[in-house]
């Protein structure tokens, strides 16, 4: 792969690996910061990156990198104040909105990381199983049964929190 090729798939996955980043709970200059270092290393190993899987290793080396900053702060921010709430709602409908998100966010933050990776990639991200298997590198199956497992325990942690 040649520069102007990697350039090219570069720019669109930038901003969708950044979002994610920041769903996983980075905050956005921490999620440049990620990006910044990804690129960086996707340049030094323009080389060794196979074909057709460059989105699969983009993402690989940001939510490698994402955890890294995790370790090394002790704790991981998420950011609740990122959601849009269109001008049309009701002031109560904004506040039951964000309550909503919020509660989420919370139950989110208690599942394993992998848990919350799948359910990110699946539910918001709408990726379909293979696309998820390959950016993770694990089997299709394997998504498929932890996705199973994440629903299972999002369900069992949001239903005690409502009650």
């Amino acid at each position: 792969m040649n520069a102007g090729e990697m350039n090219e798939q570069l720019q669109p996955k930038l901003q969708e690996i950044r979002n994610y980043l920041i769903r996983l709970g980075a905050s956005p200059s921490d999620a440049e910061d990620i990006l910044q270092e990804t690129v960086y290393k996707a340049f030094l190993y323009i080389d060794s990156i196979e074909n057709g899987k460059f989105s699969a290793w983009l993402y690989r080396v940001a939510i490698n990198r994402y955890y890294d900053l995790c370790r090394r702060k002790k704790w991981t921010m998420v950011p609740i104040d990122t959601m849009d709430i269109p001008d049309d709602n009701l002031p109560e409908d904004a506040l039951l909105q964000q309550e909503k998100k919020e509660e989420v966010e919370a139950v989110l933050r208690q599942l394993a990381p992998l848990h919350k990776q799948l359910l990110i990639m699946k539910y918001e991200m709408e990726l379909p199983y293979q696309e998820i298997a390959r950016l993770l590198g694990i089997r299709m199956e394997q998504v498929k049964a932890s996705l199973y497992q994440a629903r299972q325990q999002f369900k069992k942690k949001y239903g005690s929190d409502t009650t």
